[in-house]
């Protein structure tokens, strides 16, 4: 039986073996290198609306299969509460790219389009958070 540390370093080992992240070990952490990283936050027109969220997510499902996308992840806000969290969005969409020109491609990429197209009406706030190595 593995530790959880344990499962978590081999884990990661598989992922970079894999050629899904870049990471950096330093000591029991791990950091992702060399990617673009581009966070969504979006607000429901109709915040209650079960069937909006999961139009949205299924939206960003199908967005995830653009081909410079190396992964994703569709969350939603964590049961956490302390003054510096923000839990007023909907859905979050955490993508990471190789780089800042496949960031780029993937902004006029016919899925991008179609998305905005067909799940635009879902939302009244988006917010993006690009984000690079910090040198």
């Amino acid at each position: 039986m593995s530790t959880r540390r344990e499962f978590i370093s081999n884990t990661g080992k598989a992922m970079v073996a894999g050629g899904l992240v870049t990471l950096a070990e330093k000591g029991d952490s791990a950091m992702i290198e060399n990617k673009f990283i581009h966070h969504v936050y979006f607000w429901l027109k109709n915040a209650g609306s079960k069937e909006d969220r999961a139009k949205l997510i299924e939206g960003l499902q199908k967005l995830s299969k653009v081909k410079t996308i190396k992964t994703f992840h569709i969350g939603q806000p964590a049961d956490t509460n302390r003054e510096v969290i923000d839990r007023s969005y909907a859905i979050s969409w955490f993508t990471m790219f190789d780089n800042a020109a496949d960031q780029q491609s993937y902004q006029v990429d016919p899925i991008h389009l179609k998305f905005v197209e067909d799940y635009s009406h879902l939302w009244s706030k988006v917010i993006v958070y690009d984000s690079v190595d910090a040198k």
